[in-house]
């Protein structure tokens, strides 16, 4: 029986998962779920999952739906209403989230197909750090780079990253604008943030998804000299693709990227498992001191995502012996991607 509640659903697609969530207009829960461990290699599984989603979310009057998209580059600096040349658009910038951009377009199309007559809005992961400082935006590199070929830090987790300042400020009673944090994404993908009055001013994350700390695949920040020495004896631009992408950071050490079994070998003593895992902690911790030096004061340290806001062993390691948190909430936020990404489709709806 259909609910004639009128509801806004949301499709946040990942290269392995696809999660859904439909809200009333007044932003509460009204169904959700997730298809997890699909295939990064195969789009078919996703479109598959998606056809398994339509049948749960026809049950309610869906009047628009919400897309999380990853890259955006420079050009999307707040939602968008999709249509076929905002669709274009973001299908530029796959190359630079090859895990991510494909799998949200797929996703894109196929609700675009099945719900042609309902508004569909794109939210950006970048669009959170379109602002910050040009400083934090520039790589070393002659400006001709910056200008013509876009080459900047972007940042990425964006919605996460926003998610989580809003709900510190609330659970730190203080207007946004007086708040200063360092966020802390810690999931599949590692993403550091330093916001100062509500607003970012450095990411971790830059060009891509790849730079920043060690991640589950991902190798985090390497010199860029390891690339053109391993180019220089004969690995191909592909073959370091899938590396750096696929085959490194804690699944290149200990071929799992189950943090569970990960996190149990480390406390049972397992020298590769807490080889690795030191590392990790000793990136994050860098990110930490730098951010606070940037920033001079902070209300809070903020830790999401599944490892970040679900693992309290990981959050005592990263925070032990920065004698400069001693004072400072240290805050576990889950992270509701979905709920900002309803809020703004509901601000479409309001608008029209």
């Amino acid at each position: 029986m259909k609910n004639l509640t009128k509801s806004i659903a949301v499709l946040n697609a990942g290269s392995t998962s696809l999660k859904y969530k439909v809200f009333s207009l007044d932003l509460k829960i009204l169904a959700s779920g997730e298809f997890a461990n699909l295939n990064p290699k195969n789009i078919i599984s996703h479109k598959k999952a998606f056809r398994k989603i339509i049948k749960k979310i026809n049950k309610f009057d869906i009047v628009a739906i919400g897309h999380r998209v990853v890259h955006g580059g420079d050009e999307f600096k707040k939602p968008a209403l999709l249509n076929n040349s905002i669709i274009e658009k973001i299908s530029k910038y796959n190359k630079l989230a090859p895990l991510h951009n494909p799998f949200n377009l797929a996703v894109i199309k196929e609700a675009k197909k099945f719900f042609s007559a309902i508004p569909q809005i794109a939210v950006f992961d970048t669009s959170f750090f379109a602002d910050i400082p040009l400083e934090a935006k520039i790589y070393g590199l002659p400006p001709d780079y910056f200008k013509k070929m876009k080459i900047q830090r972007f940042g990425f987790h964006g919605i996460s990253h926003q998610y989580v300042t809003d709900k510190a400020a609330e659970k730190l009673n203080k207007r946004l604008t007086k708040t200063n944090l360092i966020t802390c994404h810690l999931g599949g993908g590692t993403s550091i943030c330093a916001i100062k009055k509500g607003k970012p001013i450095e990411i971790s994350m830059g060009f891509t998804p790849l730079e920043g700390p060690l991640m589950m695949r991902r190798s985090g920040n390497l010199d860029p000299g390891i690339i053109l020495y391993l180019l220089e004896n004969g690995y191909s631009s592909k073959y370091l693709f899938n590396l750096l992408n696929f085959e490194s950071g804690f699944y290149g050490f200990l071929k799992t990227d189950n943090f569970l079994k990960i996190l149990d070998k480390v406390k049972k003593g397992d020298k590769k498992a807490n080889l690795v895992f030191n590392v990790y902690v000793n990136q994050i911790r860098k990110y930490i001191g730098a951010y606070f030096g940037l920033l001079g004061f902070l209300d809070a340290i903020v830790f999401t995502g599944a490892i970040g806001a679900g693992k309290p062993y990981t959050r005592k390691k990263i925070c032990q012996d920065l004698n400069f948190l001693e004072d400072v909430p240290i805050l576990a936020i889950p992270s509701d991607e979905e709920f900002l990404i309803a809020k703004e489709a509901r601000k479409y709806l309001v608008n029209t």
